[in-house]
């Protein structure tokens, strides 16, 4: 089985900063992408930030300038540095990996248990 065990979630002033990480534990084997994902109430869930295994990233356009993703290959774990919070950012943040677990020939998608942020104004 492959568990994926988000933290760093919590409560933040408008304009404060919150760092997550997320560890990719179990029997995986590798994996490629990796991102974070949120849901607020009644919203769709979404991208936040995405990173591939080389580095590459993307982000949602409402969190352009002020999040960072980053990862540790070596320790199959993804961060996210939010800076200049909004309350429009509270949601549930759910880590994602995208990857394959041992002997297992396709990739799959992981998903986190979630961890709640919310910014007050």
């Amino acid at each position: 089985q492959v568990q994926l065990v988000e933290s760093g979630g919590g409560l933040v002033q408008a304009g404060g900063s919150l760092s997550l990480s997320c560890v990719v534990s179990g029997s995986i084997f590798s994996i490629n992408l990796m991102g974070w994902y949120r849901q607020a109430p009644g919203k769709q869930r979404e991208l936040v930030a995405g990173i591939t295994s080389g580095g590459e990233t993307n982000y949602g356009d409402s969190v352009k300038g002020r999040f960072t993703i980053s990862r540790d290959n070596a320790k199959n774990t993804v961060y996210l540095q939010m800076n200049s919070l909004k309350p429009e950012d509270t949601a549930v943040y759910y880590c994602n990996a995208n990857g394959r677990a041992r002997g297992r020939y396709s990739t799959n998608d992981y998903w986190g248990q979630g961890t709640q942020v919310t910014v007050s104004s």
